[in-house]
Formats: structure tokens, C-alpha cells, sequence
């Protein structure tokens, strides 16, 4: 097994791991559940202790939003609370590879798990939905959930009915919880000040585009800085504000076209087009292919994939 660089591996070593282990179980259901079970929120450290100790689970979440970059930033958690119900979103920030549907099996598998132990037997899960197929019984997966799993779906994601992100957590204290907080925001500032500004502009855009490209200075404002300066960083970066768009564009495209069955019509609504046809010559600028031979392609590559 390689080393790991700086105490992370890279991702091609990261997803040859998953492939090993699953090679050696035949048994993926089982393995996912083995998973959930051994992961626990106290393995995260001070975040942990922060999600648990939060006085709800609404307060659990925010926090896991916020610091979860400071565990890995291979993906992040985003929730939803705007419908009913609420959405615990899995957003994936690494290039599609089969591997990553097994790890977002375990990774919500494990979270579902975690919420239960931090709440208690008053929680209740809707449903779970995964974005790939399903790869084994589907009616083992409602059994490890405790609730039904849709498969093909848009979004990796767990569902609640939004009266449970108002149930109180069973170790809540807001007291204790706070003071870790404070900690977690010392370590979270001298990360944001070591990461890309363009990595940081990506992560946001991705899930607002579908409601149209935010301006420059909200972007600014949330991350607690001034057009001016926000402009001045991406510079240092070699990078204009419209690179960062393109690239969070870009990216989200090719994910929607690999791993959806949305049209090309839709997804250019999803990634802040309003014409299709400006979305296409968009597209094959950044690609160099139209997007439905890309997706031609992408499927083909799937479908030959072990």
C-alpha cells in the first residue's frame, strides 16, 4: 500500500484501496453495514465532540457543514431545509470513478448510523437516495437503513422530515458545545487561509447554479471579504472570476452527463445556462467535444469499466 503524502493519500491510491477491499468481500451490503457500524462520530476528534455535544440535530449539521473540510476535502455535507422534507445532501468534490458509489454507501451509511447514536431512538429517517444504480438486493438496504433506499436518483442524500432537526440531542449541551466550536473556528481560519480561493468559489457556485450564476461580491460577502479583494486573490491564483465560474460549469456538466439521465436541455438549465445552444458551444469550449459525444463516450467507458 503506498504511503500517504503529508498524512493523505492520493486519490488514484484512495480509490485502488476501495477496489482492493471490495474485491475481497463478495459480500458489498454486508460490508457497507460492517462500516457504518465501526465508524463513529467520536473518531472525528474535536468535531466530533462538537456535533454531539450541539444542542439539536439541526445544530449537529450546521457544524458537520462548516468544519467538515478540516476531515477531508474530498466531498462535503450540504443540508437542505428549505422543503419538506429536509435534505442531509452528500456532494462528491473528486472525479467520477465506480469506487465512489461503494464510499457514498458507506459514507451515509455511517452518517444514518452516527445521527441515531447522537439523537436517539426518536429519530426517523424518510428515505435515502444514491445516484447510481443498485448493485444488490435493494430490500438489504432499506434494512441497514431502517428506511426505504431509492437508487438513480439525483442526489446521494439522506431525508427527514424537518420536525427532527428540532429534536434535542441526548449528550446536548450548548455550553460545552460552543466553547469547542471556538476551537474548531481557529483551525478552520488557518485553513481557509491556506486553501485556494478558486477551490473555496467552486464548492459554493456548485449547488447555486441551477437558480442562476451569483454575482461576485454575494460570493465575496459570504466568505467575509470585499469584491475588490476577492478579485485580487483569484489574480495571485492566475485566475479571473469567469475561470472559476467556467470551471465549477465545467464540472458540474460532465457529472450531470456521466451520471444522470437528465437532458442536455435540463442540464443547461442546472448549470446556469437559460439557451441550450449557449450551454453546447460552452461546453465544447471547455471539453472540446459536444456534450452529447461526451456522454456517448462517458457511458461507453462506464459500461466497460470491470
Amino acid at each position: 500500500m503506498p504511503s500517504p503524502a503529508d498524512g493523505q493519500l492520493l486519490d488514484v491510491d484512495y480509490f485502488g484501496l476501495i477496489d482492493f477491499i471490495r474485491e475481497s468481500k463478495a459480500d458489498e451490503v454486508k460490508l457497507v453495514a460492517t462500516y457504518s457500524n465501526m465508524i463513529k462520530v467520536d473518531d472525528l476528534g474535536i468535531l466530533g465532540l462538537a456535533i454531539k455535544t450541539a444542542p439539536t440535530l439541526r445544530d449537529s449539521l450546521h457544524r458537520v457543514e462548516r468544519y467538515y473540510r478540516l476531515v477531508t476535502d474530498t466531498a462535503i455535507y450540504r443540508l437542505d431545509d428549505s422543503g419538506n422534507p429536509a435534505l442531509w445532501i452528500f456532494e462528491v468534490q473528486t472525479p467520477h470513478h465506480t469506487a465512489l458509489e461503494f464510499r457514498n454507501e458507506c459514507a451515509l451509511g455511517a452518517f444514518a448510523s452516527n445521527l441515531k447514536r447522537i439523537v436517539g431512538p426518536e429519530l426517523k429517517l424518510e428515505f435515502v437516495t444514491f445516484r447510481h444504480t443498485c448493485r444488490g438486493d435493494p430490500q438489504r438496504y432499506a434494512e441497514l437503513f431502517g428506511c426505504p433506499v431509492r437508487f438513480s436518483a439525483d442526489l446521494d442524500a439522506i431525508a427527514l422530515d424537518p420536525s427532527m432537526l428540532r429534536l434535542s440531542n441526548v449528550l446536548g449541551d450548548k455550553g460545552v458545545s460552543d466553547y469547542l466550536t471556538s476551537h474548531l473556528d481557529a483551525k478552520f481560519s488557518s485553513v481557509e487561509e491556506d486553501a485556494s480561493l478558486s477551490n473555496a468559489l467552486v464548492y459554493r457556485l456548485t449547488p447555486t447554479l441551477s437558480a442562476g450564476v451569483p454575482h461576485a461580491a454575494d460570493l465575496a460577502k459570504e466568505l467575509g471579504m470585499s469584491e475588490r479583494t476577492l478579485y485580487r486573490r483569484l489574480a495571485a491564483e492566475g485566475l479571473t472570476f469567469r475561470d472559476v465560474l467556467a470551471r465549477a460549469q465545467s464540472a458540474l456538466a460532465k457529472e450531470l452527463l456521466r451520471d444522470s439521465t437528465a437532458s442536455i436541455a435540463e442540464i443547461a438549465f442546472l448549470t446556469g445556462f437559460s439557451e441550450q445552444s449557449t450551454f453546447s458551444r460552452a461546453f465544447k469550449r471547455w471539453v472540446g467535444e459536444a456534450p452529447a459525444r461526451f456522454r456517448q463516450v462517458s457511458q461507453l467507458d462506464i459500461r466497460s469499466q470491470p
